[in-house]
């Protein structure tokens, strides 16, 4: 069974998660720790339930998401994963990074990609990676069917959904992704959110302003 632990890291809020099951095989999703303090907190974490961090993923790109990727390749020898399509993405936070105060980002490039479809292993516990761009080009979520959990990333949001307004944001293709595929899953799923408090798809269908499906 797969455990979910949440951090809240920098100053956008961002929603840091490590995932792990019985077996202390873990993966940490889109690692938001800039600060030292906040890098320690999320090192503590895993040396108190001795965990083996063993992937590295990112749901997307954007500067908040990825501010511990360097941080986390080089404490626990794990490769990165993110889908190509966000690869830009990722390769221009360097570019503005400094723009917005931080000045100590550290780049990290990707070891591998992941496509639609893929099955990211560990422990005894697996996730499918859903591609969902709009929010950003390469976007995508991570879900377990059986146990009805999502980590969604700057997808849906509860009563919101991700803004389109940044480089390869588009509103109608996240519209599409939302409805034809997110919405396609458990009503019950629990979707984990790039920020804010989690949510359920049924929820979502039935309430959200941008996305509902009234039918």
């Amino acid at each position: 069974m797969i455990t979910i632990k949440t951090f809240v890291f920098n100053p956008f809020m961002e929603n840091t998660y490590i995932l792990y099951d019985e077996t202390k095989e873990a993966v940490i999703i889109d690692p938001g720790c800039y600060e030292s303090y906040e890098r320690e907190e999320l090192k503590s974490f895993i040396q108190e339930e001795n965990l083996v961090p063993i992937k590295l993923l990112n749901t997307h790109c954007h500067i908040d998401h990825v501010f511990g990727n360097h941080f986390i390749k080089e404490q626990y020898n794990v490769l990165l994963s993110i889908h190509k399509e966000d690869l830009p993405t990722l390769r221009s936070v360097k570019i503005y990074a400094p723009n917005y105060g931080f000045v100590n980002f550290q780049e990290s490039e990707p070891d591998d990609f992941f496509q639609d479809g893929d099955k990211i292993v560990f422990g005894n516990s697996s996730l499918e990676v859903l591609f969902l761009p709009g929010h950003s080009p390469g976007h995508v979520a991570f879900l377990n069917h059986s146990e009805r959990i999502c980590i969604g990333g700057d997808v849906l949001f509860n009563g919101s959904i991700g803004r389109t307004d940044l480089p390869g944001g588009d509103y109608d293709t996240l519209l599409k992704s939302i409805q034809e595929k997110l919405f396609k899953c458990d009503k019950n799923t629990m979707v984990y959110t790039g920020h804010g408090e989690p949510t359920t798809i049924g929820k979502e269908m039935m309430t959200n302003p941008f996305c509902a499906i009234h039918s």
